[in-house]
Formats: structure tokens, sequence, C-alpha cells
């Protein structure tokens, strides 16, 4: 896979994890849970645990590539944030629409 695809298929997955939490009931979209509604801090939770799994994703394609480059909290902070923005979405959907029951 070229260095292009594999960015895609980074973003592409960051941006599915990032959604996950907020468009299901269910932990990490399996497990059903005891309650009828996931609370937000399980969401928020769900939202740690799913930033860290698409970037060891990013990490194997990095070092498929070759080399991996050195990275401090910069990179950590830019692309949390990045993976907050990207759970904008699935936080509206959610939080801020009107739904019909």
């Amino acid at each position: 896979m070229s260095q292009t695809a594999s960015v895609w298929v980074v973003l592409l997955v960051a941006l599915v994890a990032a959604n996950l939490p907020f468009l299901n009931e269910r932990l990490f979209g399996a497990v059903p849970l005891s309650t009828a509604h996931k609370s937000l801090a399980i969401r928020f939770g769900e939202l740690v645990v799913l930033y860290f799994i698409a970037g060891g994703i990013g990490l194997l394609f990095e070092r498929r590539a070759g080399q991996i480059a050195a990275q401090g909290w910069e990179f950590y902070a830019v692309t949390a944030s990045l993976f907050v923005v990207l759970a904008f979405p699935g936080f509206t959907w959610r939080y801020l629409m009107k739904h019909r029951h």
C-alpha cells in the first residue's frame, strides 16, 4: 500500500473510531451494557481508548513504511485535538439534535 493510501486509511479509521461511541448504545460497538443508555463518561472513556487504537494502527502503517519518526507531546496534543474534532458529527447527532422516541 502506498504512503498516500495509508494516510487516507488512517484518517478514515480515525473518523469511524471517533464517532463510534456516539452512534450506538453498546460498549465499543459490540458489548451490550446492562443499562438502556450509555453515560457521557463511558462515551468519553471509549473515545480515549479508540484514540489509542487508531494511533496504534497509524503506528503500524508508519513502521511498515520505514523508520518511525520521533514524537513529542506536541504530536499527541495535535492528534488528540484532531480526534475530538472528528468526533463532532457523532456528538452533535447524539446530544444536540432532537430525536423522536
